[in-house]
């Protein structure tokens, strides 16, 4: 068929199926109505994203709107797609937590736990766990909490304009991860909790900076109180906004802060306890306003309760000083007795020494548990756990072999984000970035 050299079939007009397109770059709103003369009245389709930096990463918001207000809100996902799910039928059980706990890289404990609570389920040993790994969970899992909830705050506090408090935030958000790095090497991206326990023993002197760390929050945290809970501008910003009921939350499956925001209480810790949470003292917190200020509130006081549980671990990690981090089945255990060095890595050289120099089974059978890795009877089992968004559980399923059949994951950034269309539709353009920083979404963790 013959064509017109002149014209561009593939980026020649501004008009599509959907209608006109017009480039927005922050001029004001009067010369882009100006520009849309006679249909200003009509529809204007903007795309927020997926660079926007409000966006929490590669989020892409479809607003509809007239004038400023949302008339529809619809997400657009799958930027960040890292095939961590397929990658993990490709690896031994162990190696599996190499991968999932860089999906939501902002709480990657839980993503762990969630999945080698699911493999020790498999393995039928859930009750030889040792205690001190269990609580060596627990203790990571609220550092993890308080890390995550600091970089939702301060996030949501840049996005708004309260650049104060993403300074504050992200400040104590350094001292959880310099506590990551003391005790497992690495301040992001662990691969710790492994299935039959924990990686290592704390380090000489962790205790001492955990509680370092407790201290220092305590004095810290009412300084956020101090600078948003009543101030008049931040509340303005947040009450009202993003507002989504108890029955919305049912009907879309939304879980954690939004959820308890609403004045319902639950929390898988209470609800369905894991890694021996039955045994400590903590309360779930609630607020009653269902919006985006009661889910700041929420998180802001759950720092709180995650500074009481880390408290309760490190009592009971001084009391179990020399016990063993991962079950005695040596056909399962990955070798726990590892040192970090003065360099932040390293193996013990006495473990070293003991598998190449005296023992050939036992270098034997440290290669072929490192290489293939342990089998896992068939069956699957999925084990949720609360995490600093809500419920997070891992689907595993096993045909009987050294690798996963199917990993599957149920992250609560991926279902909370349900929400944003009744959180902004009806809403100012503006209120749309406060409605999604309350729901705190991680698109490491909604792609997968």
């Amino acid at each position: 068929m013959a064509s017109n050299s002149t014209e561009d079939f593939y980026a020649s007009t501004s008009e599509t199926s959907q209608g006109r397109v017009f480039n927005v770059s922050g001029q004001d709103w009067e010369s882009i109505t100006s520009e849309i003369g006679d249909s200003a009245a009509e529809r204007v389709v903007v795309n927020m994203g997926p660079q926007h930096p409000s966006t929490h990463g590669v989020l892409r918001l479809i607003l509809e709107l007239e004038g400023e207000t949302v008339t529809e809100a619809r997400c657009g996902i799958g930027y960040l797609h890292t095939g961590i799910e397929k990658n993990m039928e490709y690896r031994t059980w162990t190696q599996g937590v190499t991968f999932c706990t860089r999906m939501d890289y902002l709480s990657p404990f839980f993503n762990e736990a969630t999945y080698c609570l699911g493999v020790e389920r498999l393995l039928g040993i859930e009750d030889q766990v040792p205690e001190k790994a269990q609580v060596m969970r627990v203790l990571l899992m609220e550092l993890n909490r308080i890390s995550s909830h600091l970089v939702a705050i301060a996030t949501g506090g840049m996005e708004i304009g309260a650049l104060t408090v993403m300074t504050m935030g992200f400040r104590e958000r350094e001292l959880v991860l310099d506590l990551f790095e003391t005790i497992t090497g690495l301040r992001m991206n662990h691969a710790f909790i492994r299935p039959g326990g924990v990686a290592q023993d704390l380090p000489a002197g962790g205790l001492d900076d955990i509680r370092a760390f407790v201290a220092l929050m305590k004095k810290r945290l009412p300084e956020y109180a101090a600078m948003c809970n009543a101030n008049p501008i931040f509340r303005g910003r947040l009450e009202g906004v993003g507002h989504l009921d108890l029955a919305g939350c049912l009907a879309l499956g939304i879980t954690g802060p939004p959820l308890r925001s609403t004045g319902y209480a639950w929390d898988l810790r209470k609800a369905q306890p894991y890694s021996g949470y039955e045994d400590y003292d903590f309360d779930v917190i609630t607020w009653d306003t269902a919006d985006a200020y009661g889910r700041f509130r929420v998180r802001l006081d759950e720092m709180w309760e995650s500074l009481r549980l880390v408290e309760q671990a490190a009592d009971r990690l001084a009391r179990l000083e020399g016990a063993p981090v991962m079950v005695g089945d040596k056909k399962i255990a990955w070798p726990s007795q590892l040192a970090i060095g003065s360099d932040g890595m390293g193996n013990s050289l006495d473990h070293i020494r003991h598998i190449m120099g005296e023992s050939m089974e036992a270098l034997i059978h440290h290669f072929k548990l490192v290489t293939e890795g342990f089998r896992v009877p068939p069956g699957q089992a999925y084990v949720p756990v609360e995490s600093p968004r809500g419920e997070l559980g891992a689907h595993v399923v096993s045909d009987g072999g050294t690798k996963p059949f199917r990993a599957h994951f149920r992250d609560p950034s991926f279902v909370n984000l349900q929400g944003t269309s009744v959180m902004s539709e009806g809403g100012m353009i503006a209120d749309v970035i406060v409605a999604i920083a309350s729901i705190d979404p991680v698109m490491g963790g909604v792609d997968r």
